[in-house]
């Protein structure tokens, strides 16, 4: 595919639902989940980690709770940003195990609009 081009694309829809939505808005997370994926498929493994790891797993996790669909997705995407990366250590792999996902998907259409 075009995954440059969408990565710009996703990039933006992100941006924008952070800014109006905020980090914990599902839209958000769902569109942050999209851009991870865009990030793997370019094999961006640090930058996919670090926006799934640090402000997107968290704030599922506090909003939407550790068993909703949405903060699962996220944490799949997170093991397979760290199991994909020929360059993950032991310490990268700690806090999730990998689950051989080399396909990831989208989780929602919405995540292409940021209205309330």
């Amino acid at each position: 595919g075009r995954h440059d081009e969408a990565l710009v694309l996703k990039r933006e829809v992100y941006a924008t639902c952070k800014a109006t939505l905020g980090i914990s808005h599902e839209r958000t997370l769902t569109s942050g989940s999209n851009l991870s994926i865009s990030l793997c498929a370019l094999w961006l493994w640090d930058e996919a980690r670090s926006l799934l790891r640090d402000p997107m797993l968290p704030a599922a996790r506090g909003s939407l709770g550790a068993d909703h669909g949405i903060t699962l997705k996220i944490s799949q995407n997170l093991a397979t940003a760290l199991d994909l990366n020929p360059e993950r250590t032991r310490d990268n792999l700690r806090l999730h195990h990998p689950w051989h996902r080399h396909d990831p998907f989208l989780i929602s259409p919405q995540a292409t609009t940021c209205s309330k």
